[in-house]
Parts: C-alpha cells; structure tokens; sequence
C-alpha cells in the first residue's frame, strides 16, 4: 500500500490484537500471532505504554488495552451527536435571523467549522466547513473560552500568536478576561469587527451532559446588516438556540 508506515501499521496492528484478549498477552505471544520479532513487539508496546494506549498487568505482565481508544472513541462520537442534534437548531436560527449560522468545536487553541447553514442574502460569509479561526477573536472562541478553567484559558492565550486582525481585536490579556467576563454575564459573545473589517458574528456556547463547553454555534453578517443596534436582539436569540442543543445533549443547567 502506498505511505503505509510500517511501525503505525504495527502498533495498531498489536492494539487491534489486544482488543481481542480481555486477560492481555505476553510479548511472545503477540510476536507469533502478528509474525513480528519480541525486540520489535517490546518496543511499540513501549510507545504505546507511553501513550496510554496499553497497560502490563502486575500479577501476569501481560499487556492489555487501556479505556483511552473508548475514550477517543467517545470524543468523535459527542461530537457526531452535537452535529446532528444542532441540525434543525441551525436551521430554524437561520430562518429566523437570516444571516449565515455556523456551528464549531474546539481544536487546541482554535475553532473548527463543522456545519454552515447559508440565509439567502445577496452578500454572503466567505466561509467553509473545515475552517479553522483563532479562539481569542471570534465571537464562537471567546462564546467557549469564557466558561472553560480559568488555568486552560490562559494557557490557550499564551500558546496563540495573538495577533491584532483589526483595530478592534483584543490583544491585552487583562482586556481580554474582562470581555469573557462580560460574555458570561450575557451568555453569548460579540465579535464586533475583531476578526474581520465589515463582519460582525455573534456566538453561544453549547454544553454536553457533563457540563462541560462542547461547542458553539453562531450567526456571521456584514455591519450593512448586523447593525449595533441589530446585535442586542440578536444575542439573546443565539443563545436560546444554544441552550436548546445544549438541552438535548443532556445538558442540566443549574
């Protein structure tokens, strides 16, 4: 096969063997059930040790998968959820704002696009699904970002190349913690040119079961149309849309 990586094809090749055994295997083992030779087993259960993939028993010493590809498993699977839950949210915010929605997850220190749900406007958003935009100044980044850990925040802000998009981005961080605080106290985030000349977005965060912040979903439009005045009624109406989805994730607000 074309870029197939012979040490990548091995390791998952042990994990998927190890999936089968629930009481683990010794290297000798995996070695002749996967043809491979013990100095080769023993250094990719290494790795995968290190990684958190694969545990060795005490008692035994035979190695066995950890919870960490349920939990990864997992991961994609909260966030299929979010997308098929958000579908009729988006659209019914769509139709009742008329300007673009979008919906995003967290990235490390940026927000992906994983759906769009386009208004028919004359003058449309330049955006796509996959897009990737920086947290600290976009309405969807700074919607999230305002109810995570504090210490994640931060850590977030130093390890982004803060950048000033406009004359209106953020790029004090004591500025900053006072616009999230802000964010907090309406529930959803502006982002009034900060981004982009001539684009004002509005955001929400969207909460899984576990209370945790899993996403946010957003309205974008031109200032022609997303006026000042515009923004204050348009906010709480975003949010109300966010805390649906949020609702259905299984989301219990205090």
């Amino acid at each position: 096969m074309k870029d197939l990586v012979q040490s990548v094809d091995r390791a998952l090749s042990i994990l998927e063997l190890l999936a089968d055994y629930e009481e683990g295997l010794g290297t000798t083992e995996i070695g002749e059930r996967l043809d491979l030779h013990k100095s080769t087993v023993h250094r990719l259960l290494g790795t995968l040790i290190y990684k958190g993939y694969v545990e060795q028993l005490e008692d035994s010493k035979k190695y066995k998968t950890t919870y960490k590809l349920y939990e990864l498993g997992s991961r994609l699977l909260v966030k299929k959820d979010l997308l098929s839950v958000s579908k009729k949210y988006s659209k019914e915010l769509m139709e009742e704002i008329n300007e673009v929605v979008h919906l995003v997850v967290r990235d490390g220190i940026y927000s992906v696009y994983i759906d769009k749900v386009e208004a028919d406007n004359t003058i449309r958003m330049a955006s796509t699904i996959g897009r990737r935009s920086t947290l600290y100044s976009t309405s969807v980044g700074k919607a999230m970002l305002a109810f995570m850990d504090p210490k994640e925040v931060e850590d977030i802000w130093k390890a982004s190349q803060i950048e000033k998009f406009t004359s209106y981005t953020i790029d004090n961080y004591d500025d900053f913690l006072e616009e999230l605080e802000r964010v907090r106290k309406l529930g959803y985030a502006e982002d009034n040119e900060e981004n982009e000349m001539g684009v004002r977005c509005l955001g929400a965060p969207i909460f899984n079961l576990r209370g945790e912040v899993e996403g946010a979903i957003s309205i974008s439009g031109p200032t022609i149309r997303v006026t000042k005045a515009k923004m204050k009624k348009i906010g709480p109406i975003v949010r109300k849309y966010a805390d649906e989805i949020s609702k259905e994730l299984g989301y219990l607000e205090d």
